[in-house]
């Protein structure tokens, strides 16, 4: 017996769930007479009916239902597996300031790219990533308020003070306010020490640079301290560049943020890249 090829099969499976020849041909994008001649070709190899003519459509025969058992699940397989393909072939865009970017995700991106070397992250950087329209976005600082997309706490980012150690060799006993401004303290654009120390009236002596990346250069050099979200300091803690002198509580509503548009259909590349950026925190 001649084998029925794919063209074939995928004209029978259509007509099997549709019921109707025209909207198999909509579906394949071809003709209602396409279908049917495909129908009809089928009948002959196997030498059975497979649909039988009513008012409203075609409905399976005993034999048409025996046969579309199998065939639809191998269907369903082919189509998974190509959307699959697909799905972990696309390019993910990724919107991020660039502090964030080069003292938190450059180090963390050989973990991707050795573990799935088939995805392309393409990495966005921006003063306000947040007005991207980017495949998923990383805020990190107070709440953000994002109509039409989905916005998902990562983690709470609490400040922590740190410089050099050829500047401040280990954490004080007591962190007071005197103590730090003994000192010079770096601020970036956020003024974190001013919004703390102003409050106690406590004078200090400010070095003001634009982010917060620059605030953490000037402190690894020992040109004073800054105050930064933790997640931007704790691999140069890691490595010895930077001590940590003192740990602030949480601010209510800030952190880290991961913004993704709402109803985005979901894919395997997608969901791989979310996975790697929880387990990077």
């Amino acid at each position: 017996m001649t084998a029925p090829n794919l063209n074939t099969l995928r004209a029978f499976d259509a007509t099997a769930r549709h019921g109707t020849l025209g909207a198999a041909a909509r579906e394949l994008k071809v003709t209602p007479g396409a279908i049917s001649q495909k129908i009809n070709q089928l009948e002959e190899i196997l030498e059975a009916k497979l649909f039988e003519r009513h008012r409203r459509g075609l409905h399976l025969t005993e034999a048409g239902k025996r046969l579309h058992g199998p065939i639809g699940q191998a269907m369903e397989l082919i189509h998974q597996g190509i959307a699959n393909l697909k799905s972990i072939s696309e390019r993910i865009s990724l919107a991020i300031t660039p502090s964030l970017a080069s003292r938190w995700l450059v180090s963390r991106l050989t973990t991707l790219a050795e573990a799935h070397p088939e995805i392309g992250l393409q990495i966005l950087t921006a003063q306000h990533p947040e007005k991207s329209d980017a495949d998923f976005v990383l805020h990190l600082g107070p709440a953000p308020s994002e109509a039409g997309r989905e916005v998902e706490l990562i983690s709470p980012a609490p400040r922590i003070a740190v410089t050099g150690p050829a500047l401040v060799a280990r954490a004080p006993v007591i962190a007071r306010e005197s103590f730090f401004a003994q000192y010079t303290l770096i601020e970036d654009a956020s003024r974190p020490w001013a919004s703390w120390l102003d409050q106690s009236g406590t004078s200090f002596q400010s070095h003001q640079v634009a982010q917060t990346a620059l605030a953490l250069d000037a402190a690894e050099a020992g040109e004073g301290i800054a105050l930064v979200p933790v997640i931007l300091a704790q691999d140069a803690i890691a490595a010895g560049r930077l001590v940590k002198l003192k740990e602030f509580p949480p601010e209510p509503g800030h952190g880290l943020y991961l913004i993704r548009p709402a109803h985005t259909p979901a894919s395997k590349a997608r969901r791989i890249v979310e996975d790697w950026i929880r387990s990077g925190v």
